[in-house]
């Protein structure tokens, strides 16, 4: 490939701004030489952040008095915000997209290669789980709220037709590309770095679980699963429901709240087995306890059915087990099952180094090398 010019757009960088999405940016700047542009920027202002001192370009809502807590509470403006970006001086646009970002605007000669992690799900298929958990969601501000997402949807569908190629981090998330936006995407899986985490082949006597405290992550049906089981559970993140689910979790369950790498690598190292109840795009945790020799107990569906090979399935290959229904009978059903069948920790290993990053790296070069091409032959 000739020497290109490349600007990569990212939704947001904060330091609460720091999950999946983030990694893969963080990914792909060690490779392509880029500049990076976001709608706000609290990162390269921030000592301990790898984007420290780097320039990097924002939109207007840098300088909103909300944003620094979360630029979501200025969702309306974040198309138009996102469409103000000026990236003409480049040949390549490559996006990190779960919300506006693949909606820069381009000229037709440039490639714009966009990094799907989810079409935006509170405009899709979670906006009446957010419209029934927000006090926005009901009487007149919900009716405006309604219409507000009405629009967004429309604006995101539209936007998508300013992608050359897409990327989904997922075969899930690839069906949810189309079904948003009948648009065909290759999947790469995002970067794990296996080699970071500590593999143990002694586990202790406890189960582990690290998310977000927050509904969709269905930590609450844990609890109550682990409440009858009678088993140790260990908690770590933090969230709105941790008050509320500390209240119903009976002396077995422990809360850590949120901790720093080493103790959640140490905690997921040591587990029996790690727990995940959520319908995830990809969900990097779950590869990331099995980088530890963990075997994992997860929700049959999204992600998990591409990460976790199910002793039911695949009983010599197996990496864990997945449970077909979101409800406690059918996790603890899982850990019962799970509690009689013995795994093996360096074959759960050796399975997560598919996701390793020279993975990635290969696959998304050699990706927008053919993008590239194809687009010249235009």
């Amino acid at each position: 490939m000739p020497e290109l010019k490349y600007a990569l757009v990212h939704e947001w960088l904060t330091p609460l701004a720091t999950g999946g999405s983030e990694l893969v940016v963080k990914e792909i700047l060690k490779h392509i030489d880029a500049d990076l542009y976001a709608l706000i920027d609290f990162e390269s202002t921030n000592p301990e952040s790898y984007l420290y001192q780097r320039q990097i370009g924002t939109t207007f809502l840098q300088h909103f008095p909300l944003a620094r807590r979360g630029v979501q509470n200025y969702l309306p403006l974040l198309p138009l915000a996102i469409e103000q970006l000026d990236l003409g001086d480049y040949d390549v646009i490559l996006s990190s997209s779960h919300a506006v970002a693949k909606g820069v605007l381009t000229r037709p000669e440039q490639l714009h290669l966009c990094y799907c992690h989810t079409p935006m799900r509170y405009a899709w298929d979670l906006t009446f789980d957010y419209l029934k958990q927000s006090k926005l969601g009901r009487g007149i501000p919900g009716l405006a709220s309604r219409y507000i997402l009405h629009k967004m949807r429309l604006w995101d569908a539209i936007s998508a037709n300013r992608v050359d190629r897409f990327i989904a981090n997922s075969k899930y998330t690839a069906r949810r590309i189309w079904r948003c936006y009948r648009r065909k995407a290759e999947v790469i899986y995002p970067p794990i770095d296996v080699d970071r985490f500590p593999f143990q082949a002694q586990k202790q006597d406890f189960y582990v679980t690290v998310c977000r405290l927050v509904s969709y992550k269905q930590v609450r049906l844990m609890v109550e699963a682990f409440n009858q089981l009678g088993r140790n559970l260990v908690v770590i993140g933090t969230g709105p429901q941790r008050e509320e689910l500390e209240e119903i979790a009976k002396p077995n369950i422990q809360f850590l709240g949120f901790q720093p790498n080493e103790v959640v690598d140490k905690y997921m190292s040591e587990a029996k087995a790690f727990v995940y109840a959520a319908c995830e795009d990809f969900g990097m945790a779950i590869v990331e306890a099995q980088a530890c020799g963990t075997p994992v107990i997860a929700y049959g569906k999204g992600g998990a059915l591409e990460t976790v090979r199910d002793r039911r399935v695949n009983p010599e290959g197996a990496t864990g087990l997945l449970f077909p229904e979101q409800t406690p009978e059918s996790l603890i059903e899982a850990v019962e099952i799970f509690e009689r069948s013995p795994f093996n920790p360096e074959q759960i290993h050796h399975h997560s180094t598919q996701f390793h990053p020279k993975v990635f790296e290969e696959r998304y070069s050699d990706l927008l090398k053919r993008a590239y091409q194809d687009l010249q032959q235009f």
